[in-house]
């Protein structure tokens, strides 16, 4: 009797697994054909056209690029003055010092001679209070803002920067990332380049500057990684980046823009309430809100993607801090699932009711629980004497070949569309760690995701955690 329950139950078990694995290869193949066609689709389309005389006109949008800081003390300075290096005229940089401990307002203060100034503020500011509003004399940084502010997090700074700008479009980007001086061309092009859907919010490729030479708030010189977490952090991006968000825009399913990189029409972020400031996932929520605010609304719209590396930025090369990112990854992950848990095969939503949110839902969130308890059920079996071999080795050796390939598609797409490593030796290493993945920095990642939804679903308090940087290299 309990042999033969154990059996019926080994199949069962046996059968959820292959079918879940059989729709992953489906969903993972077609993904990487839509990738394509609209990698394919987006060189075509940009190839012709020059858009950088049009948007150095005055007449061009305005756009507020929203620059929360928090103990930067170390590099504002260049990292302000990367930002205003930017090849557009209507734009303004807003840096919210968002209660810093150090001396990142000073820094602000002496190196850009910031003087405070009077505005009105909202009455009904919902925000943390504002302490000070700094502009500079000097036509040189009259494109700076500095917000002083008491702490409040990342969300917050950045809804105090959306209510204060005057601007039709916002860019909400971490104060450390390096822009490329063409970026904004790009976001602005994207917004303006539909005219049957109105674009409520843009997002792009996020590259790994780890190791890449910066000089003056500029990228001097493209290198791989020398450390090897943050190796395995790039490959991780290119197939996210390159592959998985170009083939959800391509059937305009997207459903998250990253917070290093995002922007957004002002006027309909302002109307769902800007950024929650009870989540770790804000940047995943607020394109949720926007897109349900347009469904129910019945209106045309759309989220553009934008393929290109504009923006380059530092990834943990410490095991504990690339935990805690992940960690509050999947925190913020099941927390935006769970507010928006109307949307789970809800046919009112279109794609995003029966596709996008179902593969959130089944990949991002319940895959990584399959395969920690998978682990330990595994070794149950194995005990108890009745793990099938076959379908164990057949199963596995299935997924781990099909990972690799996958990985290994991505490295080439991207070397043929970008070619941003041209060393054979760079290429090559980043295929070796396509090779190894599976088996070192992936159940790391498993791990950091199991340990946040544990803190999440039995309510441990836990914040950002620890995220501190190494700062860029810069030519000798």
């Amino acid at each position: 009797m309990t042999n033969g329950f154990l059996e019926i139950l080994l199949e069962y078990i046996n059968i959820v697994f292959f079918v879940f694995t059989v729709v992953l290869f489906t969903m993972f193949t077609l993904m990487g054909y839509l990738s394509t066609r609209n990698s394919i689709h987006y060189r075509n389309k940009n190839s012709f056209g020059e858009m950088s005389k049009l948007m150095a006109s005055p007449l061009a949008p305005s756009i507020t690029i929203i620059a929360p800081a928090y103990n930067e003390g170390l590099t504002i300075v260049e990292n302000i003055r990367s930002l205003m290096s930017l090849r557009y005229v209507n734009y303004e940089v807003m840096v919210v010092n968002d209660g810093s401990k150090d001396d990142t307002l000073q820094k602000m203060i002496d190196a850009y001679d910031l003087i405070k100034i009077e505005q009105e503020i909202d009455p009904d500011w919902r925000s943390k209070p504002i302490r000070g509003i700094y502009k500079s004399p000097h036509k040189a940084f009259s494109k700076l803002t500095v917000i002083d502010k008491e702490n409040g997090g990342k969300s917050d700074a950045l809804n105090t920067g959306m209510a204060l700008s005057t601007n039709q479009y916002v860019g909400c980007i971490d104060v450390d990332c390096l822009l490329l001086p063409d970026a904004l061309l790009h976001v602005v092009k994207s917004f303006y380049q539909r005219s049957e859907k109105q674009v409520i919010a843009v997002g792009g490729v996020i590259r790994v500057a780890n190791s890449c030479i910066i000089q003056g708030g500029q990228l001097e010189e493209i290198k791989l990684p020398t450390n090897w977490l943050a190796r395995f952090q790039l490959l991780e991006y290119t197939r996210s980046f390159i592959l998985g968000r170009m083939a959800w825009g391509r059937i305009d399913s997207l459903l998250i823009i990253s917070g290093a990189f995002g922007f957004f029409d002002r006027e309909i972020a302002l109307e769902v309430g800007g950024y929650d400031t009870n989540t770790v996932g804000e940047d995943m929520e607020i394109v949720f809100k926007m897109r349900r605010f347009m469904h129910e609304r019945k209106l045309p719209y759309t989220v553009e993607y934008i393929p290109d590396p504009l923006c380059w930025t530092e990834v943990p090369e410490d095991t504990k801090i690339l935990i805690n990112q992940r960690d509050r990854w999947a925190r913020g992950n099941l927390e935006t699932l769970f507010k928006h848990k109307e949307m789970f095969f809800n046919p009112k939503f279109g794609r995003l009711g029966m596709l996008s949110y179902p593969y959130w839902f089944f990949y991002e969130w319940m895959a990584p629980l399959l395969e920690f308890f998978g682990f330990f059920t595994i070794l149950l079996f194995y005990w108890l004497g009745i793990l099938n071999w076959e379908f164990f080795i057949a199963i596995t050796t299935a997924v781990y070949v099909f990972s690799v390939m996958f990985s290994f598609y991505a490295i080439l797409w991207d070397v043929y569309s970008y070619n941003e490593y041209k060393k054979t030796k760079d290429i090559l290493i980043l295929m070796f760690c396509a090779i190894i993945e599976p088996i070192s920095f992936h159940p790391l990642v498993v791990w950091s995701a199991v340990r946040g939804n544990y803190k999440k679903l039995f309510k441990i308090k836990s914040g950002w955690g620890s995220q501190v940087r190494k700062g860029f290299a810069k030519a000798s």
